[in-house]
């Protein structure tokens, strides 16, 4: 025998659409497009609402940042009048080798079993100097101090071995900051914060502006340090980074007071290249 069903109730029309209007609503919401570029909500959720899983740092699943034209041809930038070179295309004179990026405030740890050879190991060749694998982290003898603007120029391998993180990849640390990360974006599929440009595990690029692999790449990295008055930080340290002439980072803050950094290069058992390095002041706003 059925079921007799209940008997239906008729609803004032105007009641009826109260009734229905926030399932309406939260239809109409998850039919808008996502933004390509993480935006913070600002919308505050009702105790009903479940929360949101958190995404990992290095998440797969969040979104990519959008690929755009670079704004650079491969040139070599003139370094200008003042600025101190790093690197002249000659020798690594400035740098010495590390075993791995030094921890806050202690000296680089060298590589070798002999305590005092720490002297650099890439290849210098051609005006450009070339990982050599295993050998360790590459790292300056002198910090840089102040407000300042480092340019590097790098390229990845001609020859695109590999996937991921497993291609043409290394890293620019300036201490006490998260790594910048260098790595083959070009047509290669990686989890967002840790693709170039990327501050590694930490944010992602505002964009994609990578150039093909072989090809050279610019990195420029404006550093404006902590303002104090008076032993308390009014200004926190600021980082902004273009990726062949097009913002990455825009101003993004660290909760950090030094006035200075050293310049590494990690070795990822890949031969990425550099060249061209120098770090000119900032003018003072």
């Amino acid at each position: 025998m059925p079921t007799p069903r209940p008997p239906s109730v008729k609803l004032p029309l105007l009641w009826g659409c109260l009734l229905l209007s926030p399932f309406l609503g939260s239809a109409s919401r998850a039919a808008e497009p996502t933004s390509a570029v993480a935006v913070p909500e600002t919308t505050k959720a009702s105790p009903t609402d479940t929360p949101p899983k958190p995404q990992p740092p290095a998440g797969p699943r969040r979104p990519l940042p959008p690929v755009v034209e670079p704004a650079y041809d491969g040139v070599p930038v003139p370094a200008p009048a003042g600025a101190i070179i790093l690197f002249d295309g000659k020798d690594l004179s400035k740098w010495v080798m590390a075993k791995k990026e030094p921890k806050k405030g202690a000296p680089p740890e060298p590589p070798a079993e002999t305590p005092a050879d720490n002297s650099p190991k890439w290849i210098v060749r051609d005006g450009y100097f070339e990982v050599v694998p295993g050998t360790g982290f590459l790292i300056t003898t002198e910090p840089l101090k102040g407000d300042i603007h480092l340019h590097l120029e790098w390229a990845t391998p001609a020859e695109a071995k590999g996937n991921g993180q497993g291609r043409g990849n290394s890293g620019l640390f300036l201490s006490g900051f998260p790594e910048i990360q260098i790595l083959d974006s070009w047509k290669n599929d990686t989890y967002p914060d840790g693709q170039a440009g990327a501050f590694y595990s930490k944010k992602p690029p505002l964009v994609n502006a990578s150039r093909g692999p072989g090809e050279w790449q610019c990195y420029d990295v404006l550093i404006e340090r902590a303002r104090l008055e008076n032993g308390q930080v009014v200004q926190k340290t600021r980082v902004t980074v273009r990726h062949n002439n097009v913002l990455v980072q825009d101003q993004v803050e660290f909760d950090l007071t030094e006035q200075e950094s050293t310049v590494s290069f990690q070795d990822h058992s890949n031969k990425v290249r550099f060249r061209n390095i120098w770090a000119a002041p900032l003018a003072k706003k």
